[in-house]
């Protein structure tokens, strides 16, 4: 199992946070890490250009995203930009992409979330082609009919993962991609439910095994605060309580909400769980550092504790 670091989803003055991500990066790559993934914070930084920021900083680690909405841009257009920061980054670019949830699509950009797997299905028929190239792509189906010639091509395959949390979209990941990149999943759903359905669904597609990336939030403390970083992680990472999608995710395993997914406790602690969701059939796990304390100066040294632990980890999975 690789291990990876999520950057970039943290709050905090906009001013500043080049610098951060720069940092932020840069430590990754230094520690070991094999991926740093960036989520596509609505009200946020663009997440391929984050990538793109980072890549001019790093020459190692894979960047992936995490994932970018379909209905935001036109297929072709994602595809240009992925191929052209793809180039960038020298290859190192995993583009994560999902049809996202109600509450964004459909409340804050005023888009249809009608058949978001049937539309899903459709956008990766066009963006597949589109990053197979150079050439012309020609695709019709239910929601695109494009024509478009394109000069721009990958001097190394640009892998496409794909957000899916129920039956009919890891088939679609399973057929038509490279794999997938989870939130809300724990050990039980991943082992039950979500790597033998993609799993599957690769092969009988004549496909190679598909890479399952798990993001869970982790926290280095002693056992007094384990449920301290479990409150917190309910607190400001509680996606599942307005995401009937996550919902249904968790009805499939046996956390009830992000604090249960979150490995929190002492080195031996954080260690045994991530070896747990390797056991389950993940092939990269995504780390959301959840620092605790009562004000910014603990909340920094939480942090770094935190992170020593995972350069230490990330040594020990290789």
């Amino acid at each position: 199992m690789r291990l990876g670091v999520m950057i970039g989803a943290e709050r905090g003055d906009m001013a500043r946070k080049v610098k951060k991500l720069v940092s932020d990066i840069e430590w990754a790559e230094s520690a070991g890490l094999d991926t740093a993934w960036m989520p596509q914070v609505p009200d946020d930084f663009d997440c391929l250009a984050m990538v793109a920021l980072m890549a001019a900083h790093t020459s190692r680690i894979e960047l992936g995203t995490a994932v970018v909405p379909l209905q935001a841009q036109h297929p072709i257009a994602l595809a240009r930009q992925a191929l052209s920061v793809h180039a960038m980054a020298g290859g190192r670019l995993a583009l994560g992409v999902g049809p996202s949830h109600h509450w964004i699509i459909r409340d804050m950009l005023g888009l249809p979330y009608e058949k978001p797997a049937g539309y899903t299905r459709d956008y990766l028929e066009v963006l597949s082609a589109a990053v197979s190239g150079p050439g012309p792509v020609d695709v019709e189906n239910g929601n695109f009919t494009v024509h478009n010639p394109t000069a721009l091509g990958a001097e190394t395959p640009l892998p496409v993962l794909v957000a899916a949390l129920g039956p009919v979209m890891l088939q679609l990941a399973g057929e038509h991609a490279d794999g997938t990149v989870l939130w809300m999943a724990d050990e039980k759903a991943i082992g039950d439910h979500i790597a033998p359905k993609i799993t599957k669904a690769a092969a009988d597609a004549g496909k190679p095994a598909p890479r399952i990336v798990a993001g869970i939030p982790v926290c280095l403390c002693a056992n007094s605060e384990i449920d301290a970083a479990k409150e917190r992680a309910n607190r400001i990472l509680s996606e599942a309580e307005t995401s009937p999608n996550y919902q249904k995710l968790l009805d499939r395993g046996d956390a009830r909400n992000v604090g249960d997914l979150c490995a929190a406790g002492d080195m031996e602690q954080i260690q045994r769980r991530f070896q747990m969701f390797a056991d389950a059939g993940v092939t990269d796990l995504s780390v959301r550092l959840l620092p605790i304390g009562d004000n910014r100066d603990e909340l920094i040294a939480s942090k770094h504790r935190t992170r020593e632990v995972i350069a230490e980890l990330a040594k020990a999975v290789r």
